[in-house]
């Protein structure tokens, strides 16, 4: 067994699976075909070689074959057609047609049949069906099987018309014509110029129906105005209602996300400030450390006491986001820092009847229950001052005031999060809406464009009597 052998096991495979893929390509390709049969693939494996060992001879496989294709004769599902040629056979069994230029016959369960000129029920392919016949008493004839010919000519003879009966509108205002004379109907009757003017009307009402089929195959909308469909009004404008609240809901929510997560861009640098502070405040607590030391680390706590100031203040598109509904006046200024902000939340609609904060007040992040201004500024005191038990004093009050913002940031998570819930169940609600509201608004259009075909036949139909109704031109009436 060389490498050349092991090749040409993985290359056997390949053969295969190429063969089955041509199968199942078959298949689908005549998936639309009349009486087609699907196949299957059925593999084997190539006789194996035997190998010498030890434990005694033992056999490697030589790879894959492709044994054969099935054919699978299963009961397909039957179709109505319009034409009353089209069979089907249920069951087993096949239909029996005769190639005319040979006389061979041949099998098929493609029920697809239609006459040819000479009256033959014929299959696309031009091969004659075969039957039995029956005789004059209705009893099947015995004997070999036939082609089947309908006499398509002399089937039924011709009878001329004797009587015609007509209904029609006259027009009440023609004068009103005695003794009409068969030779010259025109002169005495006023019947053209009558029906003329009924065709007229036809062609009206038939051009106005097509037009408005051709304006609902372009839009779509089967309910324009109310008088189309007065039943369905009602649920229309409500569905419609619905639609516009519930974008604005899912605006809404989103507009609270995007407030929220600038929020938590700044806090996850006031998250960063306190670590650093503690930090700053951990390293202090050092006997070993110089007055220069410290003061070096007072003066990195007044840079993050800055800093902190500028996160207070931050601004997002012009409006401060720390600042409760006074968001156009800085929320935080002066020595000790002082708070010009509100207390209270800006709140928005996010579903009927509810509502929720779209953002986090100065006073509870920064002042409430911890002073983080007053915090950093006391760090920095003690720092001044050198004495290492006043740093170690101020770890306590660090660690609230860092677990005052962390609550906050959960805060709002929870609530970003609970507005991923609330765009979800809108957006589901939107889909419901918007399928009610188009099974009573909206056009089928296989239903109009069959219907528009209709018009088309009808109108042009109705043209072609008119012109034969009467000499007279569609230029007299315009």
């Amino acid at each position: 067994m060389g490498l050349s052998s092991a090749f040409y096991s993985a290359i056997s495979g390949l053969q295969g699976s190429s063969q089955a893929m041509t199968v199942t390509g078959n298949n689908i390709a005549n998936s639309n075909t009349v009486g087609f049969k699907s196949s299957s693939t059925v593999f084997a494996d190539l006789l194996s070689a035997n190998i010498a060992s030890s434990s005694g001879n033992s056999q490697v496989g030589r790879g894959s074959q492709v044994q054969t294709v099935q054919t699978c004769f299963s009961q397909g599902g039957f179709e109505s057609t319009e034409s009353g040629t089209d069979i089907a056979i249920e069951g087993s069994g096949f239909f029996i047609v005769s190639d005319p230029t040979s006389d061979t016959s041949l099998y098929t369960r493609n029920g697809n049949f239609s006459f040819d000129d000479d009256g033959y029920l014929v299959t696309a392919d031009g091969f004659r069906v075969q039957g039995s016949s029956y005789n004059a008493d209705g009893v099947l004839a015995s004997g070999n099987l036939s082609d089947i010919l309908v006499d398509l000519v002399s089937q039924i003879e011709a009878e001329p018309t004797e009587n015609v009966t007509l209904q029609t509108n006259l027009d009440s205002n023609s004068d009103i014509l005695t003794g009409f004379d068969l030779t010259a109907p025109e002169d005495t009757s006023n019947y053209a110029t009558t029906t003329y003017r009924s065709l007229q009307a036809n062609l009206r009402t038939t051009s106005t129906t097509l037009n408005q089929l051709y304006i609902k195959s372009s839009t779509g909308i089967e309910v324009a105005k109310a008088s189309d469909n007065p039943s369905s009004v009602g649920s229309i404008i409500s569905g419609r209602s619905d639609i516009v609240k519930g974008e604005r809901y899912v605006e809404n929510c989103k507009h609270v996300q995007d407030s929220l997560s600038a929020a938590e861009v700044s806090i996850d640098s006031i998250k960063a400030l306190m670590t650093r502070a503690k930090k700053i405040a951990v390293a202090a607590n050092n006997d070993s450390l110089s007055a220069s030391d410290k003061a070096t680390l007072a003066d990195e706590v007044s840079q993050l006491r800055t800093e902190l100031l500028d996160l207070a203040n931050t601004q997002v598109d012009g409006k401060y986001i720390f600042a409760g509904y006074n968001d156009q006046t800085q929320p935080f200024s002066g020595t000790p820092v002082a708070y010009a902000g509100t207390s209270d939340h800006q709140r928005i609609e996010i579903s009927p009847g509810a509502t929720v904060a779209k953002n986090i007040t100065g006073e509870e992040l920064f002042l409430s229950p911890v002073n983080v201004f007053t915090t950093l500024e006391d760090l920095q005191i003690a720092l001044t001052s050198g004495d290492s038990a006043n740093v170690s004093a101020q770890l306590t009050p660090l660690e609230e005031a860092a677990e005052q913002v962390r609550t906050q940031q959960s805060s709002l998570g929870n609530i970003s999060a609970r507005m991923d819930d609330m765009i979800s169940l809108h957006e589901s609600s939107l889909l419901l809406v918007e399928s009610t509201l188009s099974r009573h608004q909206d056009a089928d259009l296989t239903e109009v464009l069959s219907e528009i075909a209709k018009m088309e036949t009808s109108l042009e139909a109705t043209m072609q009597v008119t012109a034969r109704v009467s000499s007279l031109s569609l230029m007299d009436y315009l």
